[in-house]
């Protein structure tokens, strides 16, 4: 080979590696350059491994966290609890601190706990403003309800009062020696004869009307000392009005009869019946012997008249010319026979829709009656009634004794 060649063949392989090095000639797919080395993958498991492992660490201390947070702020601020529930007495301590004012709240379940009930005070500023004293507070109160109510001036005991509960039934005369027991400064049938607050006047009560028997309502009074029969007859005036105002008398006043004679129908109710099943059947007998013109023949009256409830009537106190006397005279008596309750007042309002004209207790009904529309029928209720009477001896037969 010619020198000549050998120089061309140099030359060729020299411009060859030249133009391979600067990319003018591609490269086959696949194939490494030498000048341009390919970078070596990272080892990425082991990294990845405790990257994702830190991360789960930083969420759950995040969440515990939060969950701390909340149970603290839950505990201090107690959201949901509001006033709390029925009534408990606490003394606070002359100068106690606001935790141990906690936990006397605490010791009372008046709050849940005195710890937070001390935070609570921190955070709103407020634990030197915290008072003594005997406070009237609730059970299951927020901490927040509780401070405010602790940093308020302590509450006045409440005023003293007469607590006096009345029965349904009894006319002013029984009631009067009662009120007299219990306390009341006064004469009550002095102060129950007539007052400012009720005319019986403007229920119908004829002119002339001597007290106010049938509206002195019974219930249960509290009387600010010093209790006064005057107030309590106010009261009890006062609390008729509100009940009676709400009665429908449209039934009542379709029979030709008055607020006032409804009064006074309700007023038997209450003596001839202590059962509420029976108020309106009685009330029903009572209207179907007025229709009829048929004497009541209802014994409590007469006992009204006389102001014996106590012994047992004579024949010459049933056969009297008293006007309470039912039995010799037609229609209603002159006045309620005592002071009725709202049921009663409601039965005689509006009676059940019955054909009965008698009734007479049933022999062992526990003060049930036997109810009637003949005389025959009625006859044989008594009859009844004699017969178990006698069996017991002349007892009550109202009641039996069990077996």
């Amino acid at each position: 080979m010619s020198d000549r060649s050998r120089d061309e063949r140099e030359t060729a392989r020299i411009e060859r590696e030249r133009r391979r090095l600067s990319g003018e000639i591609e490269v086959p797919l696949g194939t490494v350059s030498a000048s341009r080395p390919q970078a070596t993958p990272p080892e990425r498991g082991p990294r990845l491994r405790r990257r994702l492992g830190l991360r789960w660490l930083l969420l759950a201390c995040a969440v515990l966290l939060v969950g701390v947070l909340g149970f603290f702020w839950l505990s201090i601020f107690t959201p949901f609890k509001g006033d709390g529930s029925g009534v408990v007495s606490v003394r606070i301590p002359q100068g106690a601190g606001a935790r141990e004012v906690g936990d006397v709240l605490a010791s009372r379940g008046v709050v849940s706990s005195g710890f937070f009930f001390s935070l609570r005070a921190a955070i709103a500023g407020e634990k030197g403003n915290l008072r003594s004293g005997r406070y009237t507070l609730r059970r299951g109160m927020s901490n927040g309800a509780a401070l405010a109510v602790l940093t308020a001036a302590p509450q006045q005991e409440q005023a003293k009062v007469l607590r006096i509960t009345l029965p349904e039934g009894p006319g002013r005369r029984e009631i009067a020696p009662k009120v007299k027991a219990a306390g009341v400064q006064g004469s009550y049938l002095e102060a129950s004869r007539r007052s400012g607050t009720l005319n019986p006047r403007d229920y119908g009560a004829p002119r002339g009307t001597r007290s106010l028997e049938g509206f002195l309502f019974p219930a249960t009074y509290e009387l600010p000392l010093p209790a006064t029969s005057a107030r309590l007859v106010t009261d009890q005036l006062t609390a008729f009005q509100d009940r009676f105002g709400k009665l429908d008398l449209s039934y009542a006043k379709s029979k030709n009869l008055s607020a006032y004679d409804v009064v006074i129908i309700a007023s038997m109710i209450e003596r001839e019946t202590a059962l509420a099943k029976e108020r309106r059947r009685v009330a029903s007998v009572i209207y179907n012997r007025l229709r009829d013109r048929i004497a009541l023949g209802i014994d409590a009256t007469t006992r009204y008249g006389y102001d014996n409830w106590t012994r047992p009537l004579l024949a010459s106190e049933l056969a009297g010319d008293n006007p309470y006397n039912t039995r010799s005279r037609l229609g209603l008596p002159p006045t309620p026979i005592g002071n009725p309750g709202l049921a009663s007042l409601k039965a005689a309002a509006n009676p059940e829709r019955t054909g009965f004209l008698f009734y007479v207790v049933k022999p062992c009904g526990n003060g049930a009656h036997a109810f009637s529309k003949t005389d025959a029928e009625f006859q044989r209720d008594v009859a009844a009634y004699n017969s178990k009477r006698a069996a017991l001896g002349g007892k009550d037969p109202s009641t039996c004794p069990k077996r």
